[in-house]
């Protein structure tokens, strides 16, 4: 197929539900033949991750 490039960042990747379906938004242009190019910025500040 072509290639599909594809950037998460912020609130999109600021939980691991939305991390899941940043991936499943991955695997499915996989699933379709591309090659996928992923650009992953920085996450979104969660206080829950600090100890």
């Amino acid at each position: 197929m072509g290639i599909v490039v594809q950037k998460f960042g912020g609130s999109s990747v600021a939980d691991t539900d939305k991390l899941y379906k940043a991936c499943s938004h991955i695997i499915k242009e996989a699933n379709k033949g591309n090659k996928v190019v992923v650009i992953v910025s920085a996450q979104r500040k969660n206080n829950r991750w600090i100890n």
